[in-house]
């Protein structure tokens, strides 16, 4: 198993990522565009979008979204996809190149645990949320993360494992009220059946907690 940054490791991901089994993913996918709830018309940011997975959820509810990732390669695969999406290649450790206020909610999905500074970048979701706006963060699990089990995957018969810092459930929350979020909602979700039929190997995550999505609004 080799050790690799994230942003290495993304881009040689990119073009196998949508075909790679990945238990956490799959239940990100049940959960998330459920809690955004974008609607007709709003203008969301997708922070580290990668390939665009969340992109169609947020378009068939007629929503506007704007993809922002540093891998080029995760951002070449999602711009075959959506070809109309805005996409913008930035990290999302510096300022972002958006205006104050520029979006009416941000949707960040599994890449709290490879931020080094992540109440940096929640602190810029803030600036760029209009007043009222809202995020949803959702994280790899502290307590999955605590067994070892981290985002990994294959390239040319070598196995890769990214980056990933041991945060708790309790700091994401610190972080998010710290940047000036009114109270998030934690949201807690555990593997069941149904994830075993997408991924025959996890069933030893059904009645785990795998997934965690903190919510929290801008105040107004």
């Amino acid at each position: 198993m080799h050790d690799i940054t994230t942003k290495a490791g993304y881009d040689l991901w990119a073009e196998s990522y949508e075909r790679t089994p990945n238990p956490v993913v799959a239940v990100d996918a049940q959960q998330v565009i459920g809690l955004l709830d974008p609607a007709p018309g709003e203008h969301v940011l997708d922070a580290g979008c990668g390939t665009g997975r969340n992109f169609a959820g947020m378009l068939a509810a007629g929503a506007r979204p704007h993809g922002v990732d540093f891998s080029s390669g995760m951002l070449a695969v999602a711009r075959r996809a959506f070809p109309d999406v805005p996409l913008t290649e930035a990290d999302l450790q510096e300022t972002l190149p958006f205006s104050d206020g520029e979006f009416d909610a941000v949707c960040c999905a599994l890449l709290g645990e490879h931020l080094e500074h992540p109440d940096r970048v929640v602190a810029e979701f803030h600036r760029v949320l209009r007043p009222g706006g809202r995020l949803v963060f959702s994280v790899f699990h502290p307590e999955l993360a605590a067994t070892g089990m981290s985002a990994q995957f294959e390239n040319d018969g070598a196995a890769y494992r990214l980056v990933a810092h041991p945060y708790s459930v309790d700091d994401y929350a610190s972080w998010v009220t710290a940047a000036g979020f009114g109270r998030p909602q934690r949201h807690e979700f555990t593997g069941g059946p149904d994830l075993v039929s997408e991924v025959p190997w996890a069933s030893w995550l059904v009645g785990r907690r795998i997934l965690l999505v903190l919510t929290a609004t801008k105040p107004g």
